[in-house]
């Protein structure tokens, strides 16, 4: 069993918590990858940055930002999502900066946190309309926020500090123990 056959059953087991176009991408994974330089465009990684940091932020354990999942974001679009795939993500880092131009008359990444949250709940909710609509066909692309999103949370609780520090880790688990008492406001564990 290979890598990416492991992330897929791992996202089958967990209720296909990964969508169609994320599995795809990891299945797509090519070492050379193309280079779309507009992924490592300052402007890009900025907004970027300013958006995982918005999703995960800092708190008593290590924000998104400080765990780079912008690079991760970055890096992964570049080395394992289609052409297409890499546009809709740039397009929608667009759509995100004049969204925060029309509300607040600033570029995204000048708002404070709570115009941040604002602007992206506003976006989540577009995000969720879009997946519940009716006349949705299965050749439709994922919608941006989703893609930004969910790999976010992968690299962000796949990351040393995501994994160490915001979840229980145990570096050389012990026996298996199926039945685990949860306490409420404990951490999960890492896998």
């Amino acid at each position: 069993m290979n890598r990416r056959e492991a992330i897929r059953n791992v996202a089958i087991l967990l209720g296909s918590a990964i969508s169609a176009s994320t599995l795809s991408a990891l299945e797509g994974c090519n070492p050379k990858g193309p280079d779309n330089y507009a992924l490592q465009a300052p402007e890009t990684k900025k907004i970027l940055a300013e958006i995982v940091e918005t999703i995960i932020p800092e708190t008593d354990t290590p924000g998104a930002k400080a765990a780079k999942v912008d690079e991760f974001i970055a890096l992964m679009l570049n080395d394992c999502y289609k052409p297409e795939d890499q546009q809709l993500v740039l397009d929608g880092l667009k759509k995100i900066d004049d969204a925060a131009e029309k509300q607040y008359k600033k570029p995204f990444a000048d708002l404070t946190a709570e115009q941040k949250t604002t602007v992206l709940t506003d976006i989540d909710k577009e995000r969720v309309a879009y997946n519940k609509r009716e006349n949705k066909k299965e050749k439709d692309p994922t919608h941006y926020f989703q893609i930004l999103k969910e790999l976010t949370l992968t690299g962000y609780f796949t990351s040393e500090a995501g994994a160490t520090k915001a979840l229980r880790y145990v570096p050389v688990p012990g026996k298996y123990e199926g039945c685990i008492p949860y306490a409420k406001g404990e951490k999960a564990w890492a896998m």
